[in-house]
Formats: structure tokens, sequence, C-alpha cells
């Protein structure tokens, strides 16, 4: 059942809302006639003749430069074989998203029906005059080879096989630092690789490019050791084949052997096969979805190992989006001819170089460490690693460049450093992180209305996915019919707060909120009354320890659920009144916008409060806080209560909290445009500052804003997230989507971890 909903899921995800997981966008204005005849006719004939009389010209006036075709004819994909172009055209359309989530490099994907090498090549000679690059995709050996090497002469635009050499790339880039751990030597180890298709030849080309010397490699494919003596060898085997006639099986191969890189299928290396390796051995078992040997088979097997795979949820993954992405954006920032081996080098040392360097908190946050640090569990970065953006991408051009390949040079590297990073808005990247940091250690949460059919299909997601592990309160019969109806069948725990079966733990509930509330006009008869209702029964659990964290809201308004958890749930200390903020994920990155639900008409001293309590919610994404205090006027540039209580905040949070950076009284439009800032107030303490969090002056303006930005944007949401609350509770949107619940559900979970004060 759970297979059929998971496919039933991958298709929907393929084809809702509209078929496909990528469109066209317009870069340019299109809403007047002006507009219009500028963009075709007869305005465009103006950048035709440009290029005419220039063909560099079009990288000026098209998206040329910034546009890579994703091309493949379906024959390798991915661990599915054979299956023709138009079956392989979801894979490229994702490896298309891959490429503009993570570098901004804008794609087109091109399924080409053919098998015939020369058609194959003459198809894509045909269309490169569209395109800045070209990424070959899933096209099989021997094949791949051919292809690649011939568009690479043929063509004046970068091309790369990422099945070959991005995996190399990656892989090569953990093999010298895991190398550099052992303290041995690249040119006197013995490495078996184990597959002989297009990555595992790319990898040992790469290998030995870095200093491996070939006469210490053993390559194995599916009928052994490859050897000399072998009459059905391609040119690429064969360019591999030993004449040691002692070694003809891989456990022949593995023995003494210091490194064993796999590319070829699961469970193929036995732990006798382990143990027969040198001391401190090297294994990269990267088939996928199954290693060649389990990595916690491995490391129980061997605790002197260095261990890497494909797979996400071990150390040291070696994955592809950690290399063609910004690969790509360095070749085309530099209008690269070709991707050369000097780049891939620079690609390689620019990786291991990062694994070594210090890692930001907000990586140790994702993957709820403490501290990550250069080691055993830790030769290459994280994929999350925002840092790869500004690392990789110049390293690669200045490669181009001093190898001759760069047709437009960089000059100013700090310049293309800061460029790089404004590229990307952060927002899609912190949902991810979030969902990861929410895995990494996932907690209870209670889901006061479960009944609802959207809150269970959120439950059942973040169920699945490990993100939480959900308590579902509300009718039983309702939610197990619902969960029959959507394929909910695990296991979870189902309350009914009116049932006679809850009837002790719904007295021990009113006897407590009797004994906190008897002073303040609340009868036993009331407490016992109100521990029917589902939101005090929840606050309840979570306030008892029952549950970790609490949602709720779907369906009742806002003030009536936050009702229970403001007379039930103790404030943190030194907080008197709660707030909230919501994180809006915009295109320049993720924004905190306070108080949008809460205080209606905070006063200087409040806002103060809500201004260093955002803070600690921005740091909780990992991010460093940078503050503005909105208003309508600019550094007391007007004079009345409005502009006073924020000028009161500042100058409140300017002696309590000297390190957070946070300024005002400010104009929206003086806070988000750092030129504007700079030239009229220099003195601030957020020239130079990305600002991320905005505090207005009162409920009304912070929440017609917040929903001003999500419906005119179409811009995603997380919130509101509650502010000063020693337990996690968060309270949804009347009606709020599968989507939004879910993250709101991963945000209690990492908000709970970090009250909680306890790792994984």
């Amino acid at each position: 059942m759970k297979d059929k909903r998971k496919k039933n899921d991958a298709l929907r995800y393929h084809s809702h809302p509209k078929p496909g997981k990528i469109e066209v966008v317009p870069t340019k204005k299109y809403s007047t006639q002006r507009d219009l005849s500028l963009a075709y006719s007869p305005g465009v004939a103006e950048p035709c003749l440009a290029i005419a009389e220039n063909k560099e010209d079009v990288y000026k006036y098209t998206s040329k430069g910034n546009l890579v075709a994703v091309i493949s004819n379906g024959t390798a994909v991915l661990g599915l074989g054979n299956i023709g172009p138009e079956a392989s055209k979801p894979v490229m359309e994702g490896k298309g998203l891959l490429f503009k989530i993570f570098a901004d490099i804008d794609v087109f994907d091109i399924e080409v029906d053919t098998e015939d090498i020369d058609t194959f090549i003459e198809t894509v000679k045909n269309i490169a005059p569209t395109f800045g690059g070209i990424n070959l995709e899933d096209i099989k050996a021997p094949e791949a080879f051919e292809i690649e090497r011939r568009l690479v002469e043929e063509l004046d635009i970068p091309v790369m096989h990422d099945d070959q050499h991005g995996t190399a790339i990656i892989c090569t880039a953990a093999l010298k630092n895991a190398i550099e751990i052992t303290g041995k030597k690249l040119d006197k180890v013995k490495i078996v690789v184990n597959g002989a298709g297009a990555a595992a030849i790319s990898c040992t080309r790469l290998y030995i490019s870095l200093g491996a010397k070939k006469e210490n490699i053993i390559m194995c494919d599916s009928k052994g050791v490859i050897q000399k003596s072998r009459k059905d060898l391609t040119t690429q085997k064969a360019e591999f084949a030993t004449d040691q006639t002692d070694q003809h099986t891989l456990e022949d191969a593995m023995k003494g052997a210091d490194v064993f890189v796999g590319l070829s299928k699961g469970n193929i290396v036995t732990p006798a096969m382990l143990l027969t390796m040198a001391k401190d051995p090297i294994v990269f078992a990267m088939a996928n979805p199954e290693p060649e040997i389990e990595y916690s088979l491995a490391v129980a097997t061997r605790d002197d190992i260095i261990m890497a795979t494909g797979r996400s949820d071990f150390p040291n993954q070696v994955n592809n989006v950690l290399g063609f992405p910004f690969i790509f954006r360095g070749a085309l920032d530099v209008r690269a001819t070709k991707i050369n081996e000097a780049m891939k080098m620079a690609a390689v040392h620019a990786l291991a170089d990062l694994a070594k360097e210090s890692v930001p908190e907000q990586v140790n946050i994702t993957y709820d460490e403490v501290n990550i640090k250069f080691g055993k569990e830790y030769i290459i970065p994280k994929p999350f690693d925002q840092r790869l953006i500004s690392t990789i991408p110049p390293a690669v051009a200045k490669a181009a460049m001093e190898s001759g390949v760069a047709q437009k040079p960089i000059t100013n590297w700090e310049e293309y450093k800061h460029e790089l990073e404004d590229r990307l808005g952060r927002g899609n990247k912190i949902v991810r992180l979030l969902h990861n940091r929410a895995k990494s250690n996932p907690k209870r949460v209670v889901f006061a209305e479960a009944d609802h059919l959207d809150v269970l299909k959120a439950a059942q997601y973040v169920h699945e996915e490990g993100i939480a592990i959900p308590i579902l309160l509300g009718d039983k019969e309702t939610i197990q019919e619902l969960m029959g109806e959507i394929g909910f069948d695990s296991k979870v725990e189902i309350i009914d707060p009116k049932s006679y079966k809850e009837r002790k733990r719904k007295r021990e509930f009113a006897e407590k909120y009797w004994k906190k509330r008897q002073r303040k006009g609340v009868t036993f008869f009331d407490a016992d009354k109100l521990m029917r209702e589902r939101n005090y029964f929840a606050t309840m659990m979570l306030n008892e320890g029952m549950a970790d964290a609490f949602i709720s809201g779907y369906a009742r308004q806002y003030s009536t659920v936050l009702k229970p958890l403001i007379e039930i749930i103790p404030k943190e200390e030194g907080v008197d009144k709660i707030s909230s903020t919501n994180v809006m994920l915009t295109k320049r990155g993720p924004m905190f916008l306070s108080d949008t639900a809460i205080t209606p008409n905070p006063s200087g001293k409040d806002l103060a409060l809500i201004a260093e309590m955002t803070g600690t919610v921005i740091k909780m994404f990992g991010m460093t806080p940078a503050i503005a205090m909105l208003s309508y006027s600019n550094f007391s540039s007007a004079d009345n209560h409005t502009s006073r209580k924020v000028k009161e905040a500042i100058d409140i949070l300017h002696e309590t909290c000297p390190d957070l950076v946070i300024d005002g009284e400010i104009q929206a439009d003086f806070a988000l445009n750092p030129k504007m800032l700079k030239e009229k107030f220099p003195f601030s303490k957020l020239v130079g500052k990305n600002v991320n969090g905005l505090i207005f002056p009162n409920l009304d303006s912070a929440n017609i804003n917040y929903k001003l930005l999500k419906e005119l944007n179409e811009i995603d949401s997380i919130g509101p997230v509650i502010m000063g609350l020693t337990k996690p509770a968060h309270v949804l949107q009347l009606g709020a989507s599968v989507d939004e619940i879910v993250n709101m559900t991963a945000l209690a979970v990492v908000d709970a971890q970090n009250k909680s004060g306890k790792k994984k």
C-alpha cells in the first residue's frame, strides 16, 4: 500500500498543478504595447542586427550566456537503463531544476531520438548556437565517450558528460582528503575500481591526473579483473587492463588494497573481503540505492575505515550536485570554450580544500551536529553548504583563464564572489535545511485537528519522511476513515479527548488546569469541560511532556487556539508578552516579519522585546540577524507617537543588546536597498548588511504587509511562529495548505530540538 501511495505521490508531483517541473519565465516587462514592441516586432530587429554584425553580442542581448542544454537519448537513465528519450524527460527536467536552484543556471532539456553516434552529434551541433553550455546526461557507454570527445573538439562552448566527470570530480576530491587523513601517499596506494562504465573510467583517469599510478590500479567489471589477455575489451577497458595474471576476481583484487571504489551494484563486497584490505582502508561504495557494502556493516567490520557512499543518510555523500552546477557556473561566467582537465582539477582541489575549512554554524545546525570538522566522517563538503556557490565557480573560472579557454576574463574577484552569493534566493533552500534538521532528531508533534483531511495529509507526510512523530487528536472513527482514504496505514497514536477511554487523563488535566487558573475565575467544572476541547487537551499534553510540540489552527480562529497556550504554557524568562514572526521565503532570501499575529499596538519596550526574540529565531535558522525597525520616518525625520516608540525600542536595544545588528526608525525602501541606505544614512548599523528581519510598529502594518507579499508575489510563508513560550506551540493560519502545515511542523520540531537542549 505504501509503495503504491509513493508511486501515486510521485506521479501527482510531476503532473500537478501543471505537468513537468520547469517553465519559461519572462525576464523583461511585458505589460504595455511599448514593452511588446520592444520585445518582438519592430524593436527586436535592433539586437538581431547587432548580433549579425558581431556574433559575440548574442551573449549581450540574449539568454545564451546563462542557458545550458541538458541532452540525453535515454539509453542509460538512472538505474532504469535504456528506456528511451521520452521516458528520460522527467530526469532531464529534474537536472534542470538542480541547475537552477543551486547555481541560478537556466536549462532547456533536449531528448534526442537516436542511438546513432553521428546523428546524435550532428543534432547537438545544429542546436548548439542556442546555448552557452551542453550537459550530456544518461548516455550509455561506450558511445558516451565518443559523443563527448567529438562534441568537445567540434564545439566552442563548454560540453561535459556529468555521469562521467561529475562523479569523478567529487570522488577525486574525497579521495584526496581521505589519503591525507590516512597519511598514505597517492602514488603508492593500491586502488581497486569495481565497475568499468563511464563514471568508473573517468574517476580512474582523474585519480591518475591527481597522482595515482596506473600500475597500482586494478579495474574489475562483471566478469572479474580486467586483464590484458581478454579479447572482449573496449578501448576504454583496455586502457586499464592489468597483466597481473594471479588476480581474477574482485575478492583477489581486494587483498592488500588501500582503496576500493565501487561504481557497480549493491552488496557485492563482503565483510571478509573488507578484512583483507590494508590498514586504514578507504572504501567508496557508490552504487545506488544499495551500496556495494552497507555503511553500518562496513564500519562495524573495520573501525579504521574511511567510508563514503552515494547516500544522504550516511557521512561522506558523493553527490554530483556538489559539482556540475558550480562547474558550469564558473565556465559560463568567463565564457569558456570548453571544460578542460585544468578546470575539472580546479574543482577537485576547491572541494577538497573547502572540507578543511571551519564549517558555518548553519551547516552544523542543518545536520544537527555540534561541530562538523575535517576527519574520517567529513572528507567532502555537505550538499547544503552555501559556500559552494562562492567557492567552486571562482576556482573553475580561474583555471579556465589560466589555461587559455576563457573569452571573458574576470578582473574583480571579490565583486564576482558577491555576485555569486546574491544570485540565489535562499528561501527554498531554507525549507530543505529545515526539513533535514527536523529529520535528524524527529519529535512527537500533537495535531489537535487531525480529523481534517489536509491536516491528516500533512501528518502522513511528516511521518513517512521522518520529520516528526505525529499524535493525532480527534474523532477516532473519522480519523481512521480518512486514513483509509489516503492510504495512511502506519501505526500512529490516535487520541479522542471526548472518549470514555480518556476520562482519567482528562480529569488529571482538569485538576492541574484548575489549580493554575482557580484564582482567575475558573471552577473545576469549567476546567473539566474545557479538557473535552482538543486545543486545551493538546496544550496540556505538551505542557505535561506527553508531546514535544503542538500544531493547530487549521479550522479555528487564531485567537481561539492561542488562548489555551497563553493560559497553560509558561513564558520564557524575561518575557511578559508573547509575540510572533512570519518567515517569508523571498527571492532575496528568508525575511522575518514581526509581529504579524499577536500584539496589536506594542509599546517601545514591547517592540524591543519583539525584535530581540526575532533575532533569536533568525539564529535558529543558522543566520546572523540584521534587523530593521520600520516606520514611515527615517531616524527622527518625523516626530509623533509611532516614530517615538520605535526610537525608544532602538535606544533600549543598542544599550541592552549591543552585539545585535539592528537600527531604525527607518523606511522599508531604505532598509532593503543597500545603495540608498549607504548614500543617505552611512552611519546606520545596517550599512553593508543584508537585512533579514523587519519589525513593524503595530499588528496592522505587519499582518497586512506579510499577506500582501504572500498573495501579490506568490511568496511562501512559514508562520506565524510564536515567540516567548517555553514549549514549542505553533498556530496555523486558518485554512493553511498541506505544504504550510508540513513546514510549520518541521519548524516546530526544530524549535523542540532547541528548547530541549539535546542533540541527536
